[in-house]
């Protein structure tokens, strides 16, 4: 590629994942008579996610090496006034870097569910949902204007809610897909009206012209109010992302995600859904870095989630929950570098993340699949020798996540930590001292899971679930390694793991690759521009941190955990006795499903009882409809004895008719 991009080159980065989705979905299911067999779909789908992924590389190539730069309208779909709404492509590198994250990882996810997904029945709807899935990131992450990512922000909705209930004869997957659904309704509705306000004074949905009227925003306030309207907006914007992205208190949907098949989870978790939150505000950077309030409030939030998920990680035994929450957790860290303004910290984290937290799910589904599908893993243990590939590829995943130093993630969880503290923000002490506590608490819940697996004791032999399992198999087996369709996805996501941290910490945070992209008033949010005077490179980064606070924490953990459940587990059981009340609290995720349930729930239901009995049959029914047809009755019941049938009652009427008209226009005459 040259410094100006192929159109249909790019348009096919999209384009492919989505024809393989229809094929498969419209060939391989009973809505195409199944014309197309298990083999045909899954290669038409992995085939359409490697064309992407191979041109996503060599756009990330070219904006790396050229320069190269992208902002194109495709397609005008419609125009009302001066408002126009458009599909088009912005590629630049914070675009690039996602497209390259996006498709990596989809094509790792649809390689592994060939082995996962062998023996259900719904295998080609998986993978057009799941292609699907990547074309509607695609499309959110490529756009170049609100509506566009607005599509492909609901696109990635509508499949998650499909994916999170593909065994939609398990009532537990109905009621996770719906609440993911309502959850999500709530953070869109603050989305839509950030983009509604954005449009009504810009004028414009397309992000060129936005930001360009962005200052002229600075001095306005919301009408009938003195809060500023740069404020509001943000705050409507990132209440979006609050949903999307999973902050609290619009997190409880993505534990419950789990009830979806475990590929779904690397794919929605690791690289796609939850960081469109994470992609959109720091796409929007430039909105944001005019309002210390809306950043205050994201710091705020990022690190409530970031500490708080932490804990409840701890007292999780399904493996995938476990993960689940420290996904969570992980994105609360993201949110947490978005609020002190460290954008390219924010995208450097989602991407490492991307990689070790798919790796983290795929492996949780490896070992699912070797115990023959148990998820306790207080019924696990001693798998090591077992499952060798799992379990390595698991090990180096759990130290990237805990940030050891020369992995990935140690990079961008250090410089996110690195950052807060830089920060002058008012809530600023408070996310440092929450970012450094969730360091002992990632440790700890990590590698406690890995303990409790990988090591010690075998105990699969104690499981004994009511009745089988959907796949039929008995949990008294000798447990095995996965297939290599599985494995081989392991290791070619350990590897970035490993390496992509130190390799990309230079290029990604203090080069120029989101020059283009990522606005930073360095003036007044000081923490990048200090931390790149600062910066010596990967090497020295890595050996100063074996003397720091975070690898003092994170150590800390891993001892803790190891004494816990390897060496005595009489201590874990002391302390769940004497700390009772507090084990009660986490194991009920602090009450916030309780209070939707029955708070939040009878709440709208009395709004609804009240929308129905006063909107509905009063106002609508009573007034409007019923209202009308008693109005003309009694006009008519007025006007009906002047219609007496007699010809003299007539013309006298015409006659005075004739008489008011003549003295009206008299008195009209100048």
């Amino acid at each position: 590629m040259s410094q100006s991009f192929n159109l249909y080159t790019l348009l096919a980065v999209p384009m492919a994942p989505l024809i393989g989705s229809l094929m498969a979905g419209l060939g391989g299911t009973l809505m195409g008579s199944n014309v197309l067999g298990r083999r045909s779909c899954h290669s038409i789908t992995i085939l359409g996610v490697l064309v992407s992924f191979v041109l996503s590389a060599l756009t990330l190539q070219s904006v790396v090496q050229d320069g190269a730069h992208l902002e194109q309208t495709l397609y005008t779909w419609m125009q009302v006034g001066d408002l126009k709404m458009e599909v088009g492509f912005l590629i630049d590198g914070l675009t690039a870097l996602m497209m390259c994250v996006v498709t990596f990882v989809s094509l790792m996810v649809h390689i592994y569910t060939i082995g996962y997904m062998q023996e259900d029945e719904g295998y080609n709807r998986f993978f057009a949902y799941i292609s699907l899935f990547t074309f509607a990131m695609l499309m959110l992450v490529m756009s170049n204007n609100l509506l566009q990512l607005f599509f492909g922000w609901e696109g990635v909705g509508l499949v998650s809610y499909l994916l999170i209930g593909f065994w939609f004869k398990k009532p537990t997957a109905v009621f996770a897909n719906m609440k993911a659904f309502l959850v999500n309704r709530v953070g869109d509705f603050g989305f839509i009206m950030g983009i509604g306000l954005i449009a009504a004074y810009t004028g414009s949905l397309n992000y060129a012209e936005i930001f360009a009227k962005v200052p002229t925003l600075v001095t306005l306030t919301l009408p009938g109010t003195d809060w500023l309207l740069i404020t509001v907006i943000g705050i409507c914007l990132f209440v979006g992302a609050m949903g999307k992205s999973a902050q609290f208190p619009l997190h409880v949907w993505l534990p419950d995600s789990m009830e979806g098949p475990t590929p779904i989870s690397a794919l929605i978790h690791a690289a796609t859904m939850v960081t469109a939150g994470i992609f959109m505000v720091s796409r929007m950077s430039p909105v944001f870095e005019l309002s210390d309030t809306a950043l205050n409030l994201i710091l705020i939030i990022g690190s409530i989630t970031a500490l708080f998920m932490g804990f409840l990680g701890i007292v999780q035994n399904d493996i995938k929950r476990v993960v689940a929450y420290s996904t969570l957790s992980q994105l609360g860290y993201m949110t947490v570098a978005l609020g002190v303004s460290a954008y390219p910290i924010a995208i450097f984290h989602l991407m490492t993340h991307a990689f070790f937290k798919a790796l983290l799910f795929l492996g949780a589904g490896s070992v699912i699949m070797g115990v023959h599908h148990n998820q306790d893993i207080r019924y696990m243990g001693g798998l090591r020798k077992y499952m060798p590939i799992t379990w390595i590829t698991s090990l180096l995943g759990s130290l990237a996540l805990i940030g050891t130093p020369f992995f990935s993630g140690f990079y961008s969880k250090d410089s996110i930590i690195d950052a807060v503290s830089l920060s002058h923000l008012p809530f600023a002490p408070w996310a440092h001292a929450a970012v450094l506590m969730g360091v002992f608490v990632t440790a700890f819940y990590s590698f406690r899971m890995y303990f409790l697996v990988f090591h010690g004791q075998e105990r699969y032999d104690l499981y004994h679930p009511e009745g089988d399992d959907h796949h039929g198999e008995h949990a008294q087996d000798k447990p095995h390694e996965s297939p290599w369709v599985v494995t081989v996805p392991l290791v070619l996501l350990a590897i970035p793991s490993v390496v992509l941290g130190y390799l990309s910490i230079e290029g990604v945070l203090y080069g120029d690759l989101f020059t283009s992209s990522i606005q930073v008033l360095s003036e007044h949010h000081e923490s990048m521009h200090e931390m790149a005077h600062e910066f010596e490179g990967p090497l020295s980064m890595a050996f100063g941190a074996f003397t720091s606070l975070p690898f003092a924490l994170a150590l800390l953990g891993v001892i803790t955990a190891y004494y816990f459940y390897l060496v005595n587990q009489r201590v874990p059981e002391w302390f769940s006795e004497k700390f009772a009340f507090l084990k009660q609290i986490l194991e009920h995720k602090y009450y916030l499903d309780w209070f939707n349930e029955h708070v939040s729930a009878a709440l709208a239901r009395a709004l609804g009882r009240l929308f129905w009995r006063v909107g509905d049959l009063k106002i609508i029914d009573g007034f409007i409809v019923n209202g009308s047809w008693r109005l003309v009755s009694k006009l008519s019941t007025w006007i009906r004895p002047a219609q007496t049938g007699y010809l003299y009652h007539y013309a006298l009427v015409m006659i005075v008719g004739v008489f008011f008209l003549m003295t009206w226009f008299v008195w009209l005459k100048p």
